[in-house]
């Protein structure tokens, strides 16, 4: 989380208890794959916790670059190929899977390309006005274009989705997103995490509604 190392653990603590949820809610292994957003967050969390310690205390530099590494890992690396391939893995019908594929493979561009970026290209982190900012030398002339992809790939897949309630998923990230864009603009990647709970909620109530007999029965061919 973005305010300081006690938040982002205790945010750690409740995702993790909202994934063991989930998962537990999960009847197939296709499932598990949406199921395990809320505790991959529950990973990104607590290793920004980590590196609130090595940014506020020398005892725990050493862990500074290891956390802020997979922390980025998490967030723009994993998220945009995640996010798309788990919505596609709960689709039913067939027919509405074509559109999933093309975002997956939206994702899966984003995912590479960042994944590039990360281990070519100086990353570092610090504490400005009591949030995160994370600094990334990458390419600026192509950054924006990657930027819209990502937006695509992690919010798009759950308003063309036919699945209940997805569209809440899409939308609780679509308004994070926006709100942070706004008003935390120098801090985005951090603060758009702090909702990552909203969102887990999100990912059970689906779960829990998409498991429900009469629907099961009702979304066969």
């Amino acid at each position: 989380m973005c305010f300081s190392a006690s938040a982002s653990f205790g945010a750690g603590v409740i995702l993790s208890a909202i994934g063991i949820a989930s998962i537990k809610k999960a009847q197939s292994p296709s499932q598990i794959i949406f199921a395990s957003i809320p505790l991959l967050f529950a990973v990104q969390q607590i290793m920004e916790g980590f590196l609130w310690l090595a940014l506020t205390n020398p005892h725990y530099a050493p862990l500074q670059k290891f956390s802020t590494y997979i922390f980025l890992f998490f967030a723009q690396v994993v998220w945009p190929f995640w996010v798309p391939y788990a919505i596609l893995k709960l689709e039913i019908k067939e027919r509405r899977k074509s559109v999933d594929f093309f975002l997956v493979g939206i994702g899966t561009l984003v995912s590479s390309y960042l994944a590039f970026c990360l281990f070519s290209f100086s990353v570092d982190a610090e504490i400005l006005e009591n949030h995160i900012s994370y600094n990334q030398d990458y390419p600026a002339a192509i950054n924006h274009y990657f930027g819209f992809l990502y937006i695509v790939a992690t919010i798009v897949p759950a308003f063309f989705s036919r699945i209940t309630h997805m569209w809440v998923f899409g939308l609780t990230v679509l308004i994070s997103y926006i709100i942070s864009k706004i008003f935390y603009t120098d801090y985005v990647i951090s603060v758009w995490c702090f909702f990552a709970s909203i969102i887990s909620i999100a990912v059970l109530a689906i779960l829990y509604e998409y498991n429900k007999p009469d629907k099961i029965i009702s979304e066969l061919p």
